[in-house]
């Protein structure tokens, strides 16, 4: 059997994507051939493989790290929300269906046969699976049918390291409270244990180090400090949006925080340079009248959204900001919402109808049942300079604004300009990682000199400094041993 060892964590958010990433580089830096797996992900932020599927995004970053291709087996269940007790259930990168909560509990045993088949089509290229879990193992109450924690660890026979986050209190009884909730048999698979998201003195946690491995009888197997480059690192979900804050700076970007907002790090890039502010705004609150720029982002559920933003009283703001000469960028679902009409004929997003949109392009959008998914190369209609990034949407839309595209895909135009040419939209996500045209289009809204952020570089320095990081505070080598590298 291919060697694997799997990350579980205390709760979601100690950590275990970053970690996971970490040892990807590091070991892909030993020469090891690693593929990341997650059995079930649940995230709105996704990315679109080769192969014409997705995955999560943590999964992409992860398999970034270990400088391989993107697979759909490294993620074989996605759950996209849609609602609050829905969900799109994507099974190795192809839309499987919709299901509410209840009724998706009662699919997973069906669902263990694509992951299982996914993970060893990944183990069989592999010297190494680092396999990530998800939410904890002691939610006993989704035991019955489980494929993302120990339900899979038993199945695929992985041993599993336990990750804590001490960042946010209770680290010791958290460790100890998960392995007592757990049976014998799925305690015995846990190995060892790692605290996550330490500050402070080392020497402090000594006792407390030595006390959970008295306890639990789990190697201990590293105390890592908390990682300050982990910002420069795309998010995995939405989890994340509660940490961006504004920042003094001369460029001002809102973006209306919708409840389904996805892809978000389309913001990742614009949040990178040192003059722009990139505002999330809550509902509740009116957008500000100073920005340079309102960008909607991405949205699993356009419709939904767009009634969220009309709730919420922003299309006031948004339409005040355009007639004050202010600029406007919607990308995939926020570019829909820009059109004068959104028609979901098929019910794709719920019940059969429509919404009124915007207005401030002259399109209408109608979502359709097949899912573009593919990489593309484009280049920008009024800058000239190429871009790489994704499309990952259903829906068609067309108007006589098309005929100004924001951009060309080959020779398919995408995207749309206002006869103003202060309101723009496409169907492409990732273009502000293009560090030339994240600077033109940043120049079109207020000169500025060249910051000489390269966002792709920092990324991948980043994963170099967290591999490094690793190495240094965690027991590498213990890991490789319980995993089965010999």
């Amino acid at each position: 059997m291919t060697p694997a060892l799997m990350f579980q964590g205390t709760g979601s958010d100690v950590g275990k994507s970053l970690i996971v990433a970490g040892l990807a580089r590091a070991y892909a830096n030993r020469g090891l051939t690693v593929r990341p797996f997650k059995p079930q992900n649940m995230s709105n932020n996704a990315a679109v493989t080769a192969d014409g599927g997705e995955i999560g995004r943590a999964q992409a970053l992860q398999a970034r790290a270990a400088r391989t291709p993107l697979s759909v087996h490294m993620n074989p269940v996605l759950l996209k929300p849609q609602s609050d007790v829905g969900s799109q259930v994507i099974v190795q990168g192809r839309i499987f269906g919709t299901a509410k909560a209840q009724d998706y509990h009662r699919l997973k045993p069906q669902l263990m046969a694509h992951v299982l088949e996914s993970y060893q089509r990944l183990a069989a290229e592999a010297d190494l699976v680092l396999v990530e879990g998800a939410g904890s193992p002691a939610e006993i109450n989704l035991r019955d049918g489980d494929i993302a924690n120990m339900g899979f660890a038993a199945v695929a026979d992985v041993p599993v390291v336990l990750v804590g986050d001490i960042d946010r209190g209770g680290v010791i009884a958290s460790i100890y409270g998960t392995v007592q909730l757990l049976s014998p048999d799925e305690g015995a698979r846990i190995k060892g244990f790692l605290i996550n998201k330490f500050r402070g003195d080392p020497v402090l946690f000594e006792s407390g180090m030595r006390l959970i491995a008295e306890k639990t009888g789990l190697a201990p197997l590293g105390l890592v400090p908390w990682f300050a480059g982990a910002e420069r690192l795309p998010p995995e979900d939405a989890v994340a949006l509660s940490s961006y804050r504004p920042k003094a700076a001369p460029i001002k970007i809102v973006v209306p925080q919708l409840p389904r907002i996805s892809n978000f790090d389309d913001l990742d890039p614009l949040r990178a340079e040192p003059d722009v502010s990139v505002e999330l705004v809550r509902p509740g609150t009116a957008l500000p009248g100073d920005a340079d720029l309102i960008l909607l982002p991405g949205s699993k559920a356009t419709i939904a959204d767009l009634k969220a933003l009309y709730d919420a009283g922003w299309d006031i703001d948004i339409r005040a900001h355009h007639r004050r000469g202010g600029a406007v960028l919607g990308v995939c679902g926020g570019y829909q919402m820009l059109g004068r009409r959104v028609e979901d004929p098929g019910g794709i997003e719920g019940p059969k109808g429509g919404i009124d949109g915007l207005g401030l392009l002259d399109i209408v959008t109608t979502l359709t049942g097949d899912k573009h998914l593919v990489e593309v190369t484009a280049r920008a209609r009024i800058s000239g300079l190429d871009i790489t990034g994704y499309e990952m949407h259903v829906g068609v839309s067309d108007g006589p604004d098309c005929r100004r595209a924001f951009l060309d895909i080959g020779n398919r135009p995408d995207g749309a300009i206002s006869a103003d040419g202060r309101v723009m939209g496409c169907y492409v996500h990732g273009l502000f990682a293009a560090d030339d045209f994240r600077h033109a289009f940043l120049n079109g809204l207020r000169q500025r000199v060249t910051s000489g952020v390269a966002y792709e570089a920092g990324v991948e320095q980043a994963l170099d400094d967290l591999a490094a990081h690793l190495e240094r505070y965690a027991d590498l080598d213990r890991m490789l041993r319980i995993a089965g590298v010999s």
